[in-house]
């Protein structure tokens, strides 16, 4: 394999002679696709085994799922090519690795919540690597930096930035001198196994804050219009021709207003050809879930819809739809990934909003950033019901591989 500088650094960061051998961390930080996790986890291992014997060591993701997934996929195959042996005891979480008569074990260890830091509690650690730390709670994070305690111990880090007042960021790269962490920022430059071509796509797949932090590698605060590239040249007619495949997406509101948008397929791409939506307040008359149905119904038509994509808070509405033999998919309700999702999918033409979408394309133009949350990304909750439903069908349909051939994956690997 052919390394660029910046992996070297990493991958002998922490052997004798080093400028860099007395530092007790190491922080990857920048953009996707830059080569930081596979050079983090083949050094993690090389210093594990070349330094101890018979040691307990972590490998933690936001879930174990994606550690296996975003770490060891790549990263096993490599190393048993360069002569290490690794059990994978899949039942039990955990990897015992042979290299020459040295023997390790390694925890996976997921931290997708506060209640993860348990998990970890009473381990005895020589060293941890954290990937995806900026995704981590900050309990699990300490706690298991609180786990490495023989002596010699080290801790690894790899993430993608988020929001400048994000935990991780202040308490960890701002301080990474008070820690003694080398602190090294990766960009798609730092990977040579990446083309020109692969780096343009990724930079026309984001906007905003999000081309500056995955692309880039900045810490910067999402801010102004969620979908600021959005405006009247991804906005057309509903095309001619027979249609492949019909749903319906709906956010459902009792006082909030309820948006339900039908889609059509025509190739790989996906129509958003008529919408309903209906603002209780504004029109000072509640609806039963029975006349929301109707008017799901009237939106149908005729036409042979596949399923109806809802959210799954609306227990009731979605039992009377089923009441009435409609099939229901519940939505995925996870905000940021889906917003990145559907940037990728409109922007590369795999969505479009038709021009009998008047709520939905209203708002686009109105639906922002909350700039008064710090330390996490959030949307302001208003002019976003429209986007709640479009975002439930490009998640659970039109971002589905094998749909119509369309893929689109997330970028928290797991997050755009």
């Amino acid at each position: 394999m052919v390394f660029s500088p910046k992996q070297r650094r990493v991958l002998t960061w922490w052997r004798p002679g080093s400028p860099d051998a007395g530092r007790q961390a190491i922080i990857c930080d920048g953009a996707v696709r830059s080569g930081k996790t596979l050079c983090t986890g083949l050094s993690f291992f090389c210093w594990a085994m070349s330094s101890f014997q018979n040691r307990s060591f972590a490998l933690c993701g936001r879930t174990i799922q994606s550690v296996r997934r975003n770490l060891l996929s790549e990263l096993l195959p490599l190393l048993e090519g360069m002569g290490f042996r690794c059990v994978q005891k899949t039942s039990k979480n955990v990897i015992q690795a042979r290299l020459g008569k040295r023997r390790n074990t390694f925890y996976l260890f997921g931290g997708k919540d506060e209640s993860s830091a348990a998990l970890i509690q009473g381990v005895t650690l020589a060293g941890a690597l954290l990937d995806e730390a900026a995704l981590m709670p900050r309990s699990f994070v300490e706690q298991t930096a609180a786990r490495c305690s023989v002596a010699g111990s080290r801790l690894w880090f790899s993430c993608n930035p988020e929001s400048p007042a994000h935990w991780f960021y202040q308490e960890w790269i701002c301080k990474a001198e008070e820690k003694r962490a080398l602190r090294l920022r990766f960009t798609m430059e730092d990977n040579p196994g990446l083309s020109g071509e692969v780096r343009e796509r990724y930079a026309n797949t984001f906007q905003g804050a999000f081309y500056r932090r995955f692309v880039l590698g900045e810490w910067v605060a999402a801010e102004g219009l969620v979908y600021d590239f959005f405006d009247g040249s991804f906005v057309q007619e509903v095309p001619e021709g027979p249609f492949e495949e019909w749903y319906i997406s709906c956010d459902y509101g009792t006082s909030n207003p309820t948006s339900m948008g039908l889609w059509g397929r025509q190739g790989e791409v996906w129509y958003r050809v008529s919408e309903y939506y209906y603002d209780a307040r504004a029109a000072r008359r509640q609806k039963t879930d029975e006349e929301y149905a109707d008017d799901l119904a009237g939106l149908a038509g005729e036409r042979p819809i596949h399923a109806v994509v809802a959210d799954p808070s609306a227990a009731s509405f979605c039992e009377t739809l089923r009441r009435r033999g409609w099939r229901v998919k519940k939505a995925d309700n996870q905000v940021l990934s889906g917003i990145r999702l559907t940037a990728r999918l409109l922007k590369s033409g795999k969505l479009v909003i038709c021009r009998g979408c008047g709520d939905a394309i209203r708002e686009f133009g109105l639906y922002r950033w909350d700039d008064r949350c710090q330390g996490q990304d959030q949307v302001r909750k208003e002019h976003d019901h429209a986007m709640d439903e479009i975002r439930y069908f490009a998640a659970a349909v039109a971002g589905r591989e094998g749909r119509g051939g369309v893929f689109a994956g997330c970028v928290e690997r797991g997050a755009f």
